[in-house]
């Protein structure tokens, strides 16, 4: 991943940010445009987490030029995710239509950047999965952008998501039921199937079915990226 933003401590902070989550490393920093688009010829990121301001030209004509070079050299494709102070309606716009995945404001919290870091995991996730994509897929992929914070539904509390996330992302056998994560978080069975249904809805984690016996087949949840 490639980290531009004009303040050297921003970048380093929103490096450390990155290296803390799981997937991902930072292989390279730039303060300006003009280093973003050296950077990205050489270092070939897979991601770039872009400011709007910059001091030689914005963050949007920099995935612009990106985008251009990647039809004219054959480039891999790069993905973008914003993460800037700027707030103007026109600006977000126009970051969606240069092609960013997502658009993060500033000032923003470590478990923000690292949730779109997230989804952009997941989102890869499905589309390595995918041969020809269903309506369905497509619904899920195009309807899976978490928001800039997380908003939690009613009834649901951000701990007890943390909870459930990391007992996910720590569960040695790779998928669970919901039994078993009330059981590894001290939670009721209902109220883990609530988070780890919530997961799903919004792309986090994948389930399967697991037939045996009698009755209903068991709901199987795995973490996603």
């Amino acid at each position: 991943m490639l980290v531009v933003d004009d303040d050297f401590m921003v970048a380093k902070l929103h490096s450390r940010y990155v290296s803390a989550t799981e997937g991902f490393t930072v292989v390279g920093v730039a303060h300006s445009g003009a280093e973003a688009l050296r950077a990205a010829e050489r270092l070939r990121p897979d991601l770039v987490l872009l400011d709007i301001y910059l001091p030689d030209k914005d963050g949007i004509s920099v995935l612009r030029e990106l985008r251009a070079a990647e039809e004219r050299d054959g480039r891999p494709s790069v993905d973008a995710l914003f993460i800037t102070a700027a707030r103007d309606a026109g600006i977000v716009r126009s970051a969606l239509r240069a092609g960013a995945l997502h658009y993060l404001i500033k000032p923003f919290n470590q478990a923000a950047l690292q949730e779109q870091l997230r989804h952009v995991a997941a989102l890869r996730s499905r589309f390595d999965r995918l041969g020809e994509a269903r309506q369905e897929d497509v619904d899920q992929i195009f309807g899976a952008r978490p928001p800039g914070s997380r908003e939690l539904p009613k009834g649901l509390a951000p701990h007890t998501a943390e909870l459930v996330e990391r007992i996910l992302r720590e569960h040695p056998g790779g998928d669970l039921s919901a039994s078993e994560c009330a059981a590894a978080g001290s939670l009721s069975r209902v109220s883990a199937r609530r988070y780890l249904e919530y997961f799903a809805e919004t792309g986090r984690v994948e389930v399967t079915l697991r037939y045996g016996g009698t009755g209903r087949p068991e709901r199987r949840y795995r973490r996603i990226g």
